[in-house]
């Protein structure tokens, strides 16, 4: 079930079809989910499209909300600002085999890499999903990795329990994979941006939800811990500042639920837009770029803060209660709002 099945709605701007990041055309999920005893794991793969993203880069940008996190890839981005590797999400202890992974795909495609071009940057970003999980047990492996990516397509995103959602906590409740989109129009067409969260974050009793009402599991108001890793992915044409601008925004979507971004607490955002490609073997000195109006951005920032917001809320309705590791449980936010 999604946030709005229990008529919550984040924000003004209206939704793409799926209300998934999927509404921007091109970009792919997958999971592969890993359920055995204590281990509750998994790999989400996101994609932004179908073809050789090592010669056929996007431009992306990052922002280290808080960086309390061990994901790898996120320097070269904010240096070069270009993505060319899938995205990857994972538990802690899984971001290496995950990035192992990553390079041999790359490898497989483009067999001049490390020896007559450049090697490959890949990007992997990682919660901890220790109290549900077995983390010491490393289970994820990189075949789990390659099947997660195997899986990836452009449909509806599976929510809640799944990949790399599996054994994640949010405010106290049951989080996991959660999507949402908002569709927009400029000089007539129309464009759409999309997030995908994976979300472990945040106090038990401090989710606000959009009418004031302030769900709290039986929990101890613990402190704030976990983390959230958020991917959000356009087709409108903006330039690697103004993507990085855009990206930021993700964390206003959090705030506004009531997160402040603690001490313990790994926030990351990576956005890509899927308007330019850049040639891994472009000739030419000079390039031309397409770029939004900065005049216009805000609409963009609108959707950023609305997407995230409706997308952790969708990954917490989602997910099923679950008893984990040592017979740690967290309870389900839809069933708090039934």
């Amino acid at each position: 079930m999604n946030a709005r099945d229990f008529g919550i709605v984040c924000g003004i701007l209206p939704t793409g079809e799926k209300n998934a990041i999927t509404d921007v055309p091109g970009v792919r999920v997958g999971h592969h989910t890993i359920r055995d005893g204590d281990i509750n794991t998994g790999v989400t793969a996101v994609l932004p499209h179908a073809g050789n993203l090592y010669r056929k880069k996007v431009l992306a940008a990052s922002d280290v909300i808080n960086g309390f996190g061990k994901s790898t890839g996120l320097v070269q981005i904010d240096e070069l600002g270009t993505l060319e590797t899938p995205i990857l999400l994972t538990n802690t202890f899984g971001v290496g085999t995950c990035a192992n992974a990553l390079i041999r795909e790359a490898i497989a495609a483009n067999p001049d890499i490390g020896r007559q071009t450049a090697t490959v940057n890949p990007v992997v970003c990682e919660c901890n999903d220790g109290p549900l999980n077995d983390i010491q047990a490393m289970a994820v492996t990189e075949e789990h990795a390659r099947l997660a990516l195997a899986n990836a397509h452009e449909g509806a995103v599976e929510q809640g329990n799944v990949g790399a959602g599996t054994g994640m906590t949010c405010f106290g409740f049951k989080g996991g994979i959660g999507t949402s989109s908002r569709r927009l129009e400029l000089d007539g067409q129309t464009f759409h941006l999309g997030t995908l969260v994976l979300s472990n974050f945040g106090r038990a009793g401090d989710l606000v939800l959009p009418d004031g009402r302030r769900p709290s599991p039986n929990a101890a108001k613990e402190a704030e811990k976990g983390s959230v890793i958020i991917i959000l992915a356009t087709d409108v044409p903006l330039e690697h500042r103004q993507l990085r601008r855009v990206t930021r925004r993700c964390g206003a979507g959090l705030a506004r639920l009531g997160a402040f971004w603690g001490h313990g607490s790994g926030d990351i955002a990576i956005g890509f837009t899927t308007a330019t490609t850049i040639d891994h073997d472009e000739k030419s000195d000079l390039i031309s770029m397409r770029a939004l109006n900065e005049n216009r951005i805000d609409k963009l920032f609108r959707a950023a803060t609305e997407a995230t917001q409706e997308a952790v809320l969708n990954s917490m309705c989602a997910a099923e209660a679950m008893t984990g590791r040592a017979g740690n449980f967290r309870p389900s936010l839809a069933d708090w709002l039934r």
